[in-house]
């Protein structure tokens, strides 16, 4: 029960500065986020990439208020694609961005998350990777497939997520299975209403199963977001009755969580790509973390108590 109330304060300015000043904090956030700048990501990617995993990377901060801020989310990825391309590390690494912030939430924002996003896509491209769109709250997310739409016409490669606990999200995969796009699939991390989302886990984990079946039997590349070992294990059954080979599909986690799990899926040569997120704005991607685990939640407010 402790999520929808986590997910409620990662809306609330005044429980982001309460977290933001407690003493623990910023050991518990050195957890899930890889640094504040690229300079700080970057070792990162390389030690990942060494280890032969992938990664997929995001600059935390959707929480935008201005056209300006948008420009420079823009210019961050486009900063981050320069790095990659320095590094050749451009086939290792991808990236996944949230449209709000590119200025979707603003005032015809559609339009402008559309033209800030598209040059971010191109540069990727040039360097040989690509860009996901995640999903976030259910307002926002027929935006967001209309510009996953677009971007396909001239960058096919181009990924989307959904989302397990939306009723919609079972049409949704049956139609991107069909024509062939890279879809990361996650349980969802958003406090959605029940008349959009179901409410009872258990009844979230087969939607999840119900939906990975769809996207293992489409034609395009599934990528199973999940650290559930249950979710996992069921995903590559799934895989090997759909006569999938192991780079025709992935699995995803998130920077600092089961690491070991991450390695052993790699060592049995699964593509295994680690979700990395950096940057400054980190409160509303690390109060998500928070909800979507309680032990998660335990782990902070020790520390909180220890360094108090």
């Amino acid at each position: 029960m402790l999520g929808p109330v986590i997910l409620a304060a990662s809306r609330s300015d005044k429980m982001r500065r309460f977290v933001s000043a407690a003493p623990g904090t910023k050991q518990v956030v050195a957890r899930f986020i890889a640094g504040e700048s690229v300079d700080d990501v970057v070792p990162i990617v390389q030690e990942l990439s060494d280890r032969g995993l992938e990664v997929t990377l995001d600059v935390v901060g959707e929480d935008i208020t201005t056209v300006e801020q948008s420009y420079a989310a823009r210019d961050a990825y486009l900063e981050l694609v320069g790095r990659l391309k320095e590094l050749g590390l451009g086939e290792r690494a991808e990236m996944s961005v949230k449209l709000s912030m590119f200025g979707q939430s603003l005032e015809n924002g559609h339009e402008l998350a559309l033209a800030n996003v598209r040059p971010v896509v191109a540069a990727a491209a040039e360097i040989g990777t690509t860009v996901t769109l995640d999903a976030e709250d259910h307002t926002t997310l027929d935006s967001m497939f209309a510009i996953h739409e677009e971007l396909r016409k001239d960058f096919p490669q181009t990924g989307c997520v959904i989302q397990a606990y939306l009723f919609r999200t079972e049409d949704d995969a049956r139609r991107l299975a069909a024509n062939g796009s890279r879809v990361r699939i996650v349980k969802g991390a958003y406090k959605e209403p029940a008349s959009v989302a179901i409410q009872d886990k258990p009844e979230i984990d087969k939607a999840y199963v119900r939906i990975m079946k769809i996207l293992m039997d489409g034609e395009g590349y599934p990528m199973i977001g999940s650290h559930d070992p249950r979710l996992i294990a069921v995903g590559q059954e799934l895989a090997r009755r759909a006569g999938r080979k192991l780079d025709e599909y992935e699995f995803q986690m998130l920077y600092g969580i089961r690491s070991e799990e991450q390695h052993r899926l790699a060592a049995e040569g699964h593509r295994m790509r680690v979700y990395t997120a950096y940057g400054t704005d980190w409160y509303g991607y690390f109060m998500r973390r928070l909800a979507e685990k309680p032990a998660n939640l335990l782990f902070f407010v020790r520390s909180i108590l220890t360094k108090g």
